[in-house]
């Protein structure tokens, strides 16, 4: 198992620590519900270091780019980010990413920590087209500095206007006395905030300074736990729960990253797939009665049928109720749909509903 460069300050902090995707990683320090509520309310700090980092250059790293993913690229202009996913050649999804474009030659993507030999495996054998492939995830750390409050906070560290900065666009400048560091405004959880990537040597040093220039903002580092309950309140999907090798883009409700305009990988299959209309699909629900859903939970109909099964649930820390996404049949994918999901072999009711769960 692998220690990020700030594995021994979690420890120190008395977090509580966790394998995950091959890490040493911090899933909780005071407890779930008051970490969530500190991103929601004020800023608090993700050690996501276990992230992976490719670089991708030359000519043709748009072309390669574009072959094997589904959003278009060719949008991007230096500066702006991209979030897409990487189809398997059988309707399945290899993994979802985002795309940095630094220049017409240099795209900077990022990819789940789980799957990045994968990754790096599937974009090496689409690379037919001479493009210079870096991995770079042993290299960096990743701090998302997340909440309302974080451009506030950390404006101190940095010359770059972190409160203009636009979502799903990023900058190059000195942070925390470091230079050329990467901030992006890219966030996971819905409440606003960035993400700063340095060398790893650099790690401990922006750390020490994050948390000295939030300290009048009541700055707070957060576990994945968290960042769970965070990001299903949006919706967003993680990879290996909402959407996998099995699950494809449109039935994941990422036809708005599925981009027609090119040719990709299953671009055929998925442009077939979008005419004849998928026979399940990825759905938001909210409890009636009390239950909480958990990953894999079979979902049922009226009569008791399996329907379906719920790929993330959770009791919302922000609203206070029971939450969950999961597949089902089209035919109960209607919003207001009553469904039931199976806990402790009861069928407790619940109801389709839309995204986001949570409205700021």
């Amino acid at each position: 198992m692998k220690n990020t460069a700030l594995s021994h300050k979690h420890i120190e902090l008395g977090a509580k620590m966790v394998p995950f995707a091959g890490y040493n990683m911090p899933v909780q320090y005071e407890g779930v519900n008051a970490e969530h509520d500190t991103v929601r309310n004020g800023v608090g700090v993700f050690d996501v270091s276990h992230m992976g980092e490719f670089l991708l250059k030359g000519p043709n790293a748009l072309a390669l780019i574009q072959k094997v993913c589904t959003n278009d690229a060719a949008v991007l202009f230096d500066g702006k980010a991209q979030y897409s996913c990487m189809p398997n050649g059988k309707g399945g999804i290899v993994d979802d990413l985002i795309i940095y474009r630094i220049d017409a030659e240099t795209y900077f993507i990022v990819v789940n920590a789980s799957n990045i030999e994968k990754d790096w495996n599937w974009i090496s054998s689409h690379n037919d087209l001479g493009v210079e492939m870096q991995n770079l995830s042993d290299q960096y750390s990743l701090l998302a500095i997340q909440g309302p409050k974080a451009a506030e906070a950390m404006q101190s560290l940095t010359a770059i206007d972190l409160s203009n900065m636009t979502y799903y666009t990023f900058q190059y400048g000195t942070f925390a006395g470091i230079e050329n560091v990467m901030v992006s405004a890219t966030g996971y959880t819905g409440s606003g905030g960035f993400e700063v990537y340095v060398k790893n040597e650099d790690a401990e040093k922006l750390w020490d300074a994050v948390f000295s220039a939030g300290a009048n903002w009541g700055i707070k580092p957060i576990g994945l736990a968290a960042r769970d309950t965070l990001r299903l309140e949006m919706g967003f999907c993680l990879y290996g729960n909402d959407i996998d090798d099995s699950t494809s883009p449109l039935e994941a409700g990422l036809g708005w990253i599925t981009k027609f305009t090119k040719d990709f990988t299953d671009s055929e299959f998925l442009k077939d797939q979008k005419e004849a209309g998928v026979t399940r699909k990825l759905v938001a629900f909210e409890m009636v009665d009390r239950g909480i859903p958990r990953h894999d939970y079979p979902i049922l109909d009226a009569s008791g049928a399996v329907i379906g099964k719920v790929t993330s649930g959770t009791m919302s820390p922000s609203m206070k109720i029971a939450i969950g996404l999961g597949y089902v049949h089209t035919s109960h994918s209607a919003l207001d749909s009553e469904i039931f999901i199976e806990i402790r072999e009861k069928g407790i009711k619940a109801k389709v509903t839309k995204l986001p769960f949570y409205k700021a």
